[in-house]
């Protein structure tokens, strides 16, 4: 699924009315149409609302949707904010049609003038200020945001949030109206997928209002989301004549003196993603851990409680590095001598990237096409800080590129970058992935993939999907508090099974 950005959102309406022979009235009649069937399914005939409309085409959408609450007997009204001295083409035309049927159905809201008295009951609908917004609000519209973000009220955003940039990040004190519920029509913005601005867009309900498919298809956008559809392209059910040696050999390599759970949950995610045969190399202290926590695995030992040498393996489909491998000066030096010698692509997570940290020109020395699994503080410690959640994906996709390298950089909506320059959302999955381990069953996970002869990108693209469906198919039985990582790698089955049932 494709990600445009407020410019070319734009362009596709303007050539699907064009390429339907419509005009964009009737464009925007369809999209109101679309939130009216969208609200008359969640809400009852008893239900009141308030539509707060700007003068634009957003505020066109905001007052043809007030026509049809009220011809289908709904309690409603629109307070048209006077922004601007004229309305747009198409929002002078939806005023003129409510006019006809009750002019009652709409007051002015002059300037420097606010509601106060929305009894708590009512729903507010927000059409103030659409995606043709780029720049922060200020004065009286900022104010009368703020204002109604005080109110105790339930808030459905009509496309995006008022005052929220399509396609940038605002500042810390810029006005955005925080919405329940965001009816966006047909695309994500990419600000709904950041932490900075995702909150105030609450949930996304796409409503498909028919935009051109030629445009779709035939529009480059270097920003998707990952689909079942997206990884049903590539993805691979195991065939009946297979044995082991067809799904590949992953070697998990990590742990130190007190963090043998990580490399644990590392193991015992790549056994449940499939992998063949999954083997782990350790420090001598975690051998007894090893083989008692993840019995399906083989174990070798490098070292005593650190890893210490890293130049005899044995030959693996796929290897994933870091989890729980400490950064003692001993492990450092082994890591610099493995990436000499290392040619295949290989997952890099945790206290790897802690090392790669301390020698930045260790990146040179990275097989082509490795996965680096990096949170957000793992990253900048490597490629520097960023203003703000979507400069640091901009970064990611510019050192991907740099590198030849795929970057997984983890978050809320984990982001795959490839070394293309392509960025694929990864939008389901919950909070309960906040907890300790939850990256290192994700390195188990892409290094089976890997093992499994998935190409890197498709490895670390199915990965973060199939991890984030572990995490909401633990919720049929956990909540997202009491989750924890061990959790996630015995809902993978199921996560595997709703791949294939669809």
């Amino acid at each position: 699924m494709k990600i445009f950005s407020a410019s070319q959102i734009k362009a596709c309406d303007a050539y699907t009315v064009h390429a339907l022979q419509i005009s964009s009235s009737e464009l925007m009649e369809r999209a109101a149409h679309k939130c009216f069937d969208w609200i008359c399914e969640h809400f009852g005939k008893d239900s009141l609302f308030v539509v707060l409309c700007g003068t634009g085409n957003n505020g066109g959408d905001g007052l043809v949707l007030t026509r049809l609450l009220h011809q289908a007997g709904y309690g409603v009204k629109a307070f048209q904010l006077r922004i601007s001295n004229s309305l747009s083409h198409d929002g002078a035309l939806a005023e003129e049609k409510l006019k006809k049927i009750d002019e009652n159905l709409l007051q002015q809201v002059l300037p420097d003038t606010y509601i106060t008295d929305i009894p708590a009951n009512v729903v507010i609908v927000d059409a103030i200020f659409g995606t043709g917004l780029n720049r922060p609000l200020e004065g009286w519209p900022a104010s009368f945001i703020r204002q109604i973000n005080q109110l105790p009220n339930l808030k459905i955003a009509i496309d995006i949030p008022s005052g929220m940039p399509a396609d940038t990040i605002p500042g810390t004190d810029a006005a955005i109206l925080h919405a329940n519920h965001t009816l966006s029509f047909q695309f994500y913005k990419r600000a709904f997928l950041h932490e900075e601005t995702g909150e105030a867009a609450g949930t996304i309900h796409l409503l498909d209002i028919g935009l051109s498919p030629a445009f779709i298809e035939a529009t480059h956008t270097y920003y998707r989301i990952i689909t079942r559809d997206t990884l049903l392209n590539f993805f691979r059910p195991r065939k009946p004549f297979s044995h082991k040696g067809t799904y590949g050999n992953a070697l998990l390599i990590g742990g130190s003196h007190g963090m043998m759970g990580a490399i644990a949950l590392s193991t015992r995610a790549a056994s449940r993603a499939g992998a063949g045969k999954v083997r782990c190399l350790v420090p001598r202290c975690g051998y007894n851990i090893l083989q008692t926590l993840t019995p399906e695995a083989m174990c070798s030992i490098s070292g005593e409680n650190h890893i210490a040498d890293l130049k005899h393996l044995e030959p693996a489909d796929a290897i994933g590095l870091g989890p729980g491998l400490g950064t003692a000066d001993i492990t450092f030096e082994a890591f610099e001598d493995f990436l000499e010698v290392q040619k295949e692509p290989m997952v890099v997570d945790a206290d790897a990237l802690n090392l790669l940290a301390r020698k930045k020109g260790l990146l040179n020395h990275l097989p082509t096409n490795s996965i680096l699994t990096p949170h957000p503080k793992e990253f900048e410690r490597i490629f520097g800080e960023a203003a703000d959640s979507l400069l640091r994906l901009e970064h990611a996709r510019t050192q991907a590129m740099r590198y030849n390298i795929v970057i997984v950089l983890k978050g809320r909506y984990t982001a795959v970058c490839t070394p293309e320059g392509e960025c694929w959302y990864n939008i389901n999955g919950n909070a309960g992935l906040a907890t300790g381990g939850s990256g290192d069953v994700l390195t188990g996970i892409i290094t089976a993939l890997l093992a499994q002869r998935y190409e890197p990108v498709e490895a670390a693209m199915l990965g973060v999907y199939l991890h984030g469906v572990a995490a909401e198919k633990a919720l049929e039985h956990q909540s997202q508090e009491s989750l924890i990582a061990w959790d996630l790698t015995n809902y993978l089955g199921s996560a595997f099974k709703e791949l294939l049932a669809s």
